[in-house]
C-alpha cells in the first residue's frame, strides 16, 4: 500500500522558543467546518453537511478540501454542493472569506488563496 505524505506548515518562532508545526490534515478540518457554516453551502462534495458534523470522525470531515504548502504559504482548494436558490458567486465568495477568516483566526495564518470548485447543486431543499 502507498503511504500517503502528510504535510506540515512550520511557524518560526522569533522569541527563540521553537517552532510550530501544523499539519495539513488540522488545515483542512478547519477549513471544512468553515465551509459548512456558510449560508447557501449544502455540503462539501464528501457529504458533510452541517447537521451530521459531530456525528461524523474526522477523516471524513475534510473531504471535499485539499491543502497545498509552497514556498509562498499554502492554498485551500474546496469543493462544495450549493443549495437551489442560491446565488452561487456569492456562495463562493463568503466560502472564501469564511475559510480566510477562520483560518487567520485559528492559526494565524491568511492562506495565499481559497479556490472554490462548485461541484453541484442540492434540489433537496
Amino acid at each position: 500500500m502507498e503511504e500517503v505524505k502528510k504535510e506540515t506548515l512550520t511557524i518560526q518562532d522569533e522569541g527563540g522558543n521553537g517552532f510550530i508545526r501544523i499539519s495539513d490534515d488540522v488545515v483542512a478540518d478547519i477549513a471544512a467546518l468553515a465551509v459548512t457554516e456558510v449560508d447557501g453551502v449544502a455540503h462539501l462534495t464528501g457529504g458533510v453537511s452541517d447537521e451530521v458534523v459531530s456525528k461524523i470522525s474526522r477523516k471524513k470531515l475534510s473531504k471535499g478540501i485539499r491543502v497545498i504548502f509552497d514556498e509562498e504559504g499554502f492554498r485551500v482548494d474546496v469543493s462544495a454542493v450549493v443549495k437551489f436558490g442560491y446565488n452561487i458567486v456569492e456562495v463562493s465568495t463568503a466560502i472564501q472569506e469564511k475559510v480566510k477568516q477562520t483560518l487567520q483566526t485559528m492559526t494565524g495564518l491568511m492562506p495565499a488563496v481559497v479556490n472554490v470548485r462548485v461541484s453541484g447543486v442540492d434540489f433537496s431543499s
